[in-house]
């Protein structure tokens, strides 16, 4: 956390090796002992829903994809279609489908059932999409290109619009500059403070495409300069400008876009609290929220504690 906020960057949220597409990784041992615990679980009449929570529960993302490209070659059926007979179609099935992939696979998983069926999920869309790394961004849409031989850009255009449409397809470009002090000055900090004003609040009407477009582009570190600069001249923080130009899909999507590259841990908390939050929890959300943060789970839980006084387990606990 404190190097976040020392040098702040947009976070990758994928294990390092996993950008090395490395397609023969090094197994080892212990991954073939998690896939016998699976494979026990799964045997016979009816799963052990314990002991296969037990043993993909507790792995890491790099494990879990090592695990997707091992079990088949142990036991000539792919992990995935394992968990669809065994564990159905309902949100405990999907869950288990989402770890028996690697964590970009499981993210493209997430976003096909978003946007499939009856009405899109429109907040488990913009919660996986924006406030993105580029690198991330390249091989989320690489690899839902593999996995459903569909361009991954085209098919979300198809199911929002508005302003949600505008700030997602800006996200999805991977196109955050490096922060470059020459270039990033206050200066310009001012001068893009001034665009989105006017874009916004000065008039009537709200231009979102640019608003959009420079939070979407600007790396963290400068888009901290813009904020500071927006505060001071306007008596906003572009979070209040946001909020209130915006409607409210589009609105939610470019406050989670700038939380995740002002404050991500704060961002990511209030997130996992808006999934429990109203009549029922959204489980899918939730769990989502869970599998795709694993690695970065330690500064959110600090951060959930401090803006809610609650932890996260007994969050979920209540929920």
């Amino acid at each position: 956390m404190n190097n976040y906020l020392e040098d702040p960057k947009t976070i990758s949220l994928y294990p390092k090796e996993l950008y090395d597409e490395d397609l023969t990784p090094d197994l080892g041992v212990e991954i073939d002992d998690i896939c016998t615990e699976i494979h026990e679980a799964c045997k016979g009449w009816g799963k052990d829903s314990k002991r296969l929570i037990a043993a993909l529960g507790n792995t890491t993302g790099e494990e879990r994809k090592k695990i997707a490209i091992r079990y088949p070659d142990m036991y000539d059926k792919s992990l995935k279609n394992l968990m669809k007979d065994e564990c159905g179609k309902g949100d405990f099935g999907t869950v288990m489908k989402f770890l028996s992939n690697g964590p970009i696979e499981a993210e493209c998983m997430m976003i096909k059932r978003a946007v499939d069926g009856i009405g899109c999920d429109k907040l488990l869309l913009y919660s996986i999409l924006c406030g993105r790394s580029n690198e991330d961004m390249i091989l989320l849409k690489k690899t839902y290109y593999k996995l459903y031989t569909d361009d991954m850009i085209s098919r979300i255009s198809g199911e929002v619009g508005g302003d949600l449409k505008k700030i997602i397809l800006s996200a999805a470009q991977a196109a955050e500059e490096d922060f470059d002090p020459d270039y990033h000055t206050d200066d310009k900090a001012a001068e893009d403070a001034e665009i989105i004003y006017k874009a916004g609040q000065g008039r009537w009407g709200t231009n979102e495409s640019k608003m959009a477009k420079i939070v979407v582009l600007s790396p963290p570190k400068y888009l901290k300069l813009v904020n500071s600069a927006y505060a001071d001249k306007y008596g906003y923080t572009l979070f209040k400008a946001f909020e209130k130009e915006l409607n409210r899909l589009g609105g939610e999507a470019a406050l989670f876009t700038l939380g995740m590259k002002l404050k991500p841990y704060q961002t990511i908390a209030g997130l996992i609290k808006k999934a429990t939050k109203g009549m029922g929890t959204n489980e899918i959300l939730l769990t989502s929220n869970i599998i795709r943060y694993q690695d970065i789970l330690f500064p959110v839980y600090l951060a959930h504690e401090e803006l809610y006084e609650k932890s996260i387990h007994q969050r979920v606990k209540d929920e």
